[in-house]
């Protein structure tokens, strides 16, 4: 089984559910039979639809609709045409001497934390069937120890995808497979301390843990200005690289200005340095088509960062560079003489993209996330005016900008409602000039489907109405 716990109800009971086999259906009746006993899951609470609850514990649809019709027929839920399937409304007694149940320390009842997808949606019967065919089809070398660039299946599927859906100017032989971003961040870390780079500049806003490979590398990083038009490229000077998301900026969710956008290229042009072009959400733009990447504009000064962490699953650890002419193979001498990325995923994934199955699994997420976003919007405007969400609809987290000074205070009341979610300052670069601004960056992508109307319950209640 994938998961031994699910979350269940608007004020997030989190279930856990332990026997595997023969013994799932009995320990997840269980389960929800002492969740009810107990008044967890209070009289009248609406539970997911057991396909819904199936996907979230990786569990059969039948184990849960089994465990269901169990429970109905012992009185503790009901089910209706029309209605679902809801706790049974009757008298709940506490044991004798019982004090009053407070949330349990530990993992929060919902993370609103940005950088995860939503994991119970991951498409595992497509995936299956595309390893099944993978494998089938795959040769017997495809299992020894490997280019070190990736298996040349997932490559050339990678080049084809990107040209169509990112504008990316891409030749199988100058893409390179790697664990992940960091793993291509930390890989492109040596290479340019290797042309003697010592600088790079960064968003004044981003995430911590790339300043630390690239230190781990031995490269200093310099924010760069960030105003309304977000960050401000007309300032690059003195470095060897620029690190930019400029489809949707983490976290300030702002795209990269058309004028700023030519001048880091041009900068690029007249000095032989590099833009790392960070793509982690490109895919997921709401309001009209994707911007296209800023690696087709000069292809021989850009390298192309992507991942799947976003779009399917950060687990499979699978990520990918296209890079200039000659960088290609700096970056996978860096990498080591052999492949460092499993070979079945690579092969599994190449399958999944020429398939199509890949294509209609983001059509499907992107549909997902732009009516969570929605919900969040409109939520906000109803229930706390004070609050505006900014940044274009796009990605899996929105800004929300706070009344000045209230960011810490509106934190820690989300705690108290069971929340993990981050403020804006732990993005801010310590040595950015930018001023601070209160806000929250709330990752709508990672509860699952039946958790998010709690979460976005539990959001409002923390925040200034």
């Amino acid at each position: 089984m994938a998961k031994t716990w699910a979350t269940l109800g608007a004020d997030g009971v989190d279930l856990h559910v332990e026997p595997t086999g023969s013994g799932l259906r009995k320990g997840l009746t269980q389960a929800l039979r002492e969740a009810v006993r107990s008044g967890r899951l209070a009289p009248g609470t609406r539970l997911p639809s057991s396909r819904t609850l199936a996907a979230d514990l990786g569990v059969a649809r039948n184990t849960v609709a089994d465990a269901y019709a169990d429970l109905v027929a012992e009185g503790w839920l009901t089910a209706r045409q029309g209605s679902g399937t809801r706790v049974a409304e009757r008298t709940v007694v506490a044991p004798a001497g019982a004090a009053p149940r407070r949330r349990a320390r530990g993992r929060p009842a919902y993370d609103l934390v940005p950088g995860t997808p939503d994991l119970a949606s991951f498409p595992r019967a497509q995936w299956l069937k595309a390893a099944r065919r993978a494998l089938d089809a795959a040769p017997y070398d495809a299992l020894g120890y490997g280019d070190p660039r990736g298996r040349v299946e997932l490559r050339t599927a990678l080049a084809g995808y990107l040209s169509r859906a990112r504008g990316v100017r891409a030749d199988p032989e100058r893409v390179v497979v790697c664990a992940g971003f960091s793993h291509g961040l930390r890989v492109l870390g040596a290479v340019l301390r290797a042309r003697g780079v010592r600088t790079v500049a960064v968003e004044s806003y981003g995430l911590d843990v790339h300043g630390d490979l690239l230190a781990a590398a031995g490269l200093r990083t310099r924010p760069l200005p960030f105003d309304e038009l977000g960050t401000d490229t007309g300032e690059v000077s003195g470095v060897g690289a620029v690190l930019l998301t400029p489809a949707h900026q983490f976290p300030m969710g702002v795209p990269l200005h058309p004028d700023r956008r030519a001048a880091v290229v041009d900068w690029a042009r007249r000095t032989g340095g590099l833009v790392l072009e960070d793509d982690y959400d490109g895919e997921f733009r709401y309001d009209r088509q994707p911007v296209g990447a800023l690696q087709g504009l000069d292809p021989d000064h850009v390298v192309y960062l992507g991942t799947a962490s976003k779009s399917l699953a950060p687990g499979l650890r699978l990520a990918w560079m296209v890079l200039p002419p000659g960088a290609a193979e700096e970056a996978a001498a860096a990498k080591g003489g052999v492949d460092t990325c499993g070979v079945l995923d690579q092969l599994t994934l190449a399958e999944f993209i020429t398939s199509g199955a890949y294509d209609r699994h983001v059509r499907a997420a992107r549909l997902r996330y732009r009516r969570r976003r929605d919900a969040l919007v409109s939520a906000l405007a109803s229930r706390a005016p004070e609050v505006e969400v900014t940044g274009i609809a796009a990605g899996l987290h929105a800004v929300l900008r706070l009344p000045p000074g209230t960011e810490q205070s509106v934190v820690r009341a989300a705690a108290w409602q069971g929340l993990a979610v981050h403020g804006l300052t732990r993005y801010r670069h310590t040595e950015s000039t930018a001023p601070p601004l209160d806000a929250l960056v709330v990752g709508y992508g990672t509860p699952p489907d039946h958790a998010w109307a709690g979460a976005l319950d539990a959001l409002c209640e923390a925040l200034p109405s």
